[in-house]
């Protein structure tokens, strides 16, 4: 690559500047009240007056001054998800373990530095409190160091600015699902039924979406062979087309009272419509860049876009050599970043958002519209099916198992330790445990751990050795996975 004299003074200009990290101060201010979500009114945790929360949007190398502002008339943390807290552990954002909770009408200042790349997310770390809203997207631009992977999808220069740009102004698409129930009245009716809660009511993307109740027939036309495995010959899928709370005892003989079960958490659909989220894009810019991330905590989400592909090119904050695809499936509090080429004719084109979790069939939408005279009316061509099973043969979902890093990295084939964590309930259906213990709510109010380092109990410890490679193994010993079937994240 050449450089004028002009333009190598310009960049290097740049760099200094993006060296000289800024501190950015991020003040947020939580309340609780009712709002009016997927067209059902419920008490919800607003941030400055948002749901979902404002982006927070910085540099790599700068430092953030997060200041929580609690007016909800109970306890709460905030975690960053996916930032490394090199030196600030305390600002973890975990009760009990790095700082204590932040009481009503108080404040807490986290900070941290922004030492990695990418798309990340905050997200409440005390009792339920996520699923009552409180969460919010954080998106931190590469240094001009890092190099990009896009030469691997394309060597034309035009094409290499256009993904370029779309990158610089990438937009978070937040995944989650929504109750009608708060996470107050889910605990609640948990410790008196003693079931445990794996159903949702509507699935939203960037907190817009409705309640669809399917009917009786197309709920059991749908129903996959998995799930009919599971259900066995004498039950179905409810009305939410969800799991019936009795299917665990099938596997556990666990206390229960079903009479204690309110409607809405595993039956009793109500439709109701509420906002749908459209994205609004110019074909002259020839491509836009989302990160998709999933802020549910029961259901793996697969989303696509009709008659689209996406190019993958990154996962977890990390660049990847892309990928390219029609359907990507998401774990709970994973980020995909994709770029979509702009490349349809003028028109509105469904964005779908389906549950992939063998519990529930759950689905929602919105619209990817193309600015100018619609070219087209018809409806656009799906590529998945509402129980997320494909179209055709021809629909291709991420693999996974075929994600390679950009740059490469190599794992040791020298492995210093194993350890092996194992996941199963104890005592009640919605009781699960990791290792030998489970994580009790009261000890969120105790002294965090941090305070007193050597307070920790042996067994809860896993020590290693600096510059080796381990391998962290969980396995779940049941044949339902907590709740139900989603997955597990590691923080």
């Amino acid at each position: 690559m050449k450089f004028t004299l002009g333009s190598l003074f310009l960049w290097l200009l740049c760099l200094v500047q993006w060296t000289s990290a800024a501190t950015v101060f991020f003040p947020v201010t939580l309340t609780w009240g009712n709002r009016t979500v997927a067209g059902v009114s419920r008490p919800v945790i607003s941030t400055n007056g948002q749901f979902p929360g404002p982006p927070l949007r910085i540099n790599q190398g700068d430092s953030v001054e997060f200041l929580v502002d609690n007016r909800c008339p109970f306890n709460t943390t905030i975690h960053f998800h996916g930032i490394e807290q090199l030196g600030t552990p305390w600002s973890d954002g975990v009760p009990g373990v790095s700082q204590r909770s932040i009481r009503p009408n108080t404040s807490f200042l986290y900070r941290w530095t922004a030492t990695e790349y990418g798309a990340y997310w905050y997200h409440a770390h005390h009792r339920g409190s996520l699923e009552d809203g409180l969460y919010g997207p954080i998106y931190i631009t590469p240094a001009p160091s890092v190099q990009k992977p896009f030469s691997l999808i394309t060597t034309n220069p035009a094409q290499l600015r256009a993904m370029i740009n779309a990158e610089s102004v990438t937009c978070p698409v937040l995944l989650s699902e929504w109750r009608v129930l708060t996470s107050e009245e889910i605990w609640t009716a948990e410790l008196a039924s003693g079931t445990d809660s794996f159903c949702a009511n509507a699935l939203l993307i960037n907190g817009k979406g409705s309640i669809t109740c399917l009917p009786r027939a197309e709920i059991d036309a749908l129903t996959t062979p998995v799930q009919k495995t599971s259900l066995g010959d004498d039950l179905r899928l409810t009305d939410m087309a969800c799991f019936p709370p009795n299917i665990t005892e099938t596997v556990f003989n666990f206390p229960h009272n079903y009479a204690a079960i309110p409607p809405a958490m595993f039956e009793g659909c109500v439709p109701s419509q509420g906002p749908q989220e459209i994205f609004t894009v110019n074909a002259a810019h020839q491509y836009v860049s989302w990160d998709l991330t999933s802020t549910a905590g029961l259901l793996e989400l697969t989303f696509s876009i009709d008659e689209h592909d996406m190019w993958v090119y990154a996962i977890d904050g990390r660049y990847i050599q892309p990928q390219r695809v029609n359907a990507v499936t998401i774990p709970n509090s994973n980020r995909y970043s994709v770029l979509i080429p702009l490349t349809q004719p003028a028109g509105d084109y469904t964005v779908r958002m389906v549950s992939a979790s063998i519990n529930q069939i759950l689905n929602t939408t919105a619209i990817l519209r193309y600015q100018g005279l619609p070219q087209i009316t018809r409806p656009s061509s799906p590529w998945i099916q509402i129980n997320n099973q494909p179209v055709s043969e021809n629909t291709i979902f991420l693999d996974e198992s075929s994600v390679i890093p950009f740059p490469a990295l190599t794992p040791s084939n020298n492995i210093a330790q194993t350890f092996f964590l194992h996941i199963n309930q104890v005592g009640a259906a919605y009781r699960w445990r990791l290792g030998n213990t489970s994580y009790g709510l009261e000890l969120e109010e105790a002294q965090p751990l941090l305070f007193n380092q050597n307070s920790i109990p042996s067994d809860l410890i896993i020590r290693t050795k600096n510059n080796t490679w381990i391998d962290l193994i969980l396995q779940t010993d049941t044949i339902l996975q907590p709740p139900a079937s989603d997955p597990q994240t590691l923080e």
